[in-house]
């Protein structure tokens, strides 16, 4: 296992993750893997995705919570969690940001708030490399 997340990799992974990121999202069912591309905006060890709960991604989350992410130098795994819907009260603070990091193709028609499917998942990350500038950094996000 890697180091904790210091100042130096936290400032990469607001940098590079901090706005619209198109990551790899990888889960698993029944022993097969499945991996697709998500759009994700990073915060505080973690990834925020506006998806929908009746997708296979979130069946496979349901029934199997470990996750990979990897996406621009930066390689990952997590815990997937359903949050909810994404106009729940508990999800205000979130989805403004995610909301604004995500304003160029929003509200374009393929977001549906009003349908309560729309959730919002979190990847709380446990441990990454990530490479800046020829540096590999082992991370524990855990730590």
């Amino acid at each position: 296992m890697g180091e904790k997340l210091t100042k130096e990799t936290a400032r990469i992974m607001d940098e590079r993750f901090g706005c619209d990121s198109l990551l790899a999202l990888a889960t698993v069912d029944e022993g097969k893997p499945y991996v697709r591309t998500v759009d994700a905006y990073y915060e505080d060890g973690a990834f925020y995705i506006v998806t929908y709960a009746l997708s296979n991604k979130m069946r496979h989350i349901g029934k199997e919570r470990s996750v990979a992410v990897c996406g621009d130098w930066f390689t990952a795994q997590g815990i997937g969690e359903n949050l909810g819907h994404v106009k729940a009260e508990c999800n205000a603070q979130i989805m403004a940001k995610v909301r604004t990091a995500f304003a160029a193709w929003y509200d374009n028609g393929h977001t549906d708030e009003e349908d309560p499917n729309t959730c919002l998942l979190r990847v709380r990350l446990t441990e990454g490399v990530l490479y800046h500038h020829g540096t590999r950094y082992d991370i524990d996000f855990t730590a």
